[in-house]
């Protein structure tokens, strides 16, 4: 199924993963209320001043967030050599604690740079 919404993209999910994906979606919001909130490439996206700000992706075993730019690893170095990701992504293992406090720093990291 394919969801229209962040609410019918996180129903989706076993009630566990439901969790922690709405935990996110908090946690982008609060960090970046004046965002715009939509599904893209069939996942929750926020944009701000029409540009993509952040997108987050439930897997089996991990949250995927994506972009995560140049800058933001240049700056969250240490924070994020712990986990695992792709070129412009990290993963945040569901086995493990979801760092909430390094997600609230990436999106207003990436809302200042938005802003330019």
């Amino acid at each position: 199924m394919k969801a229209e919404t962040v609410g019918d993209y996180i129903a989706g999910f076993p009630k566990a993963v439901q969790k922690v994906l709405r935990a996110i979606r908090k946690t982008i919001r609060a960090a970046a209320p004046d965002a715009e909130e939509s599904i893209t490439y069939r996942i929750p996206t926020y944009k701000l001043n029409g540009r993509p700000l952040i997108y987050f992706a439930a897997f089996k075993t991990h949250i995927g967030v994506y972009p995560v730019t140049a800058p933001v690893k240049a700056k969250f170095k240490k924070e994020l050599s712990g986990y695992k990701g792709g070129k412009g992504t990290v993963r945040f293992p569901l086995d493990e604690p979801i760092p909430y406090k390094l997600i609230t720093r990436i999106v207003k990291l990436k809302k200042a740079l938005n802003s330019d």
